[in-house]
């Protein structure tokens, strides 16, 4: 069972007003926080939302549980909750915190609805551009109203995109950086929120990631293949939630997959 799209977007941006944008250019010191290290941050807006966006997704599916990012981050053992049987809410409160931190708008909410160990249904609210967009399974992929599709297929020399070279070994990186050199040009958003709705926008023809939290991802995913684009990890696997190794590519179409594969991993 799937809750009705509308009233889960209505929570994510009623969430977003009242426990992310009040803080927005606005942290004190002591607001702000590193988890690992100086490009992994939390902020109370991060903390509130998760709280607030928790029992309410909840309570509009009784039974399921929730995978947030900061409760996974205290306590990694919550993630093995994407291998039981209950419907999980993935929650990303605020995907680009370091974006959010310095006061730029490239930051969003994520949320994706996982049963059965796949993705269901999944959103992604932009609170600076007042935009949300929302698919489930065999329904297509919309944005306040709009159908959303992938950017046409296009020669490799015209293909612009994002791809991660954080996160993977360093001679890994060093390949994805020649070869985006053959390309039409690189992308980097600091947030892979922004990147999806760039992807299914049409803006962009691919993404590239490594470390593959389902926070980041599981709606993701699930927007583009309902926009039309094709995507696996490079090995050929396809994504699941519960994966977090491994790299995730998306490309327009499979053809087009397997040239950007070639041209960035090889």
């Amino acid at each position: 069972m799937i809750p009705d799209l509308d009233r889960v977007a209505s929570v994510i941006r009623e969430v977003a007003e009242t426990d992310i944008l009040p803080y927005f250019r606005q942290l004190a010191e002591g607001q702000v926080r590193e988890k690992t290290g100086p490009t992994d941050l939390v902020t109370v807006a991060d903390e509130a939302a998760e709280r607030a966006l928790t029992p309410r997704l909840s309570s509009l599916l009784p039974g399921s549980v929730v995978v947030g990012e900061e409760a996974a981050s205290a306590d990694p053992a919550v993630l093995d909750r994407l291998s039981g049987d209950a419907p999980v809410w993935v929650i990303d409160p605020v995907d680009g915190t370091l974006n959010f931190a310095a006061g730029r708008p490239a930051f969003a909410v994520i949320v994706a609805l996982v049963q059965g160990g796949r993705t269901v249904a999944g959103w992604i609210h932009d609170p600076c551009g007042q935009r949300t967009a929302v698919a489930a399974v065999g329904e297509g992929a919309w944005m306040d109203g709009r159908r959303m599709r992938v950017a046409a297929p296009a020669p490799l020399h015209a293909m612009r995109g994002a791809a991660s070279m954080w996160f993977c070994p360093e001679e890994t990186g060093q390949r994805i950086k020649a070869g985006l050199a053959g390309m039409g040009g690189h992308v980097s958003l600091l947030s892979a929120a922004h990147e999806y709705l760039c992807l299914i926008s049409g803006e962009t023809h691919f993404s590239l990631y490594h470390r593959l939290m389902p926070w980041d991802h599981a709606a993701g995913v699930l927007l583009h293949a309902e926009a039309g684009g094709h995507s696996a990890l490079v090995d050929g696997t396809p994504y699941r939630p519960a994966l977090t190794g491994g790299s995730l590519l998306m490309a327009p179409d499979e053809a087009s997959w397997h040239a950007v594969r070639e041209q960035l991993v090889g």
